[in-house]
């Protein structure tokens, strides 16, 4: 099947998966209209071409003492190969930062972190950021709210 390319069946499948990877096959066969054995199949051809990459539980921030976000915009010192090896390591490392974006535009990267309050950044900035070697200027942005959290986007078919 061509990339991007999936019938009425395989976009219900992505779009329940979606909603909720721990729905049974059985449920899920039911609400997409197909029998099990179809529904498996297809889960499992989905996985394997690598459409779907994985299954993982949210957890609420807030609950874990982290609730506040905050979306750093980085420049670095230099572009060299070296610089954005160690970098990308750094950042892999520190358990803070969920996502990070290399980008276009004005800042190289875009990194969102989990943090306890503005002490809680303080800490992350003083005692982890600010450390990481390369790094020319940041600017931040706490999130005040969020209005839509999705994973992923299935373009029309």
């Amino acid at each position: 099947m061509a990339e991007g390319s999936f019938d009425q069946f395989d976009r219900k499948i992505l779009l329940a998966l979606a909603e909720d990877g721990r729905i049974s096959n059985s449920q899920l066969a039911q609400k997409i209209g197909l029998s099990p054995s179809p529904c498996w199949q297809r889960v499992r051809r989905l996985e394997k071409e690598g459409v779907i990459s994985g299954y993982r539980a949210i957890l609420d921030q807030e609950k874990l003492g982290a609730p506040e976000v905050v979306m750093i915009e980085v420049v670095l010192d230099r572009h060299d190969d070296e610089i954005l090896e160690a970098f990308g390591t750094t950042m892999e490392r520190i358990p803070e930062v969920l996502e990070v974006h290399l980008t276009t535009g004005e800042y190289d990267y875009l990194i969102k972190v989990a943090v306890n309050g503005t002490r809680g950044y303080e800490e992350f900035l003083r005692r982890k950021l600010y450390r990481v070697p390369g790094i020319r200027h940041t600017r931040s942005s706490f999130v005040l709210r969020s209005l839509k959290n999705v994973q992923a986007f299935l373009p029309p078919g």
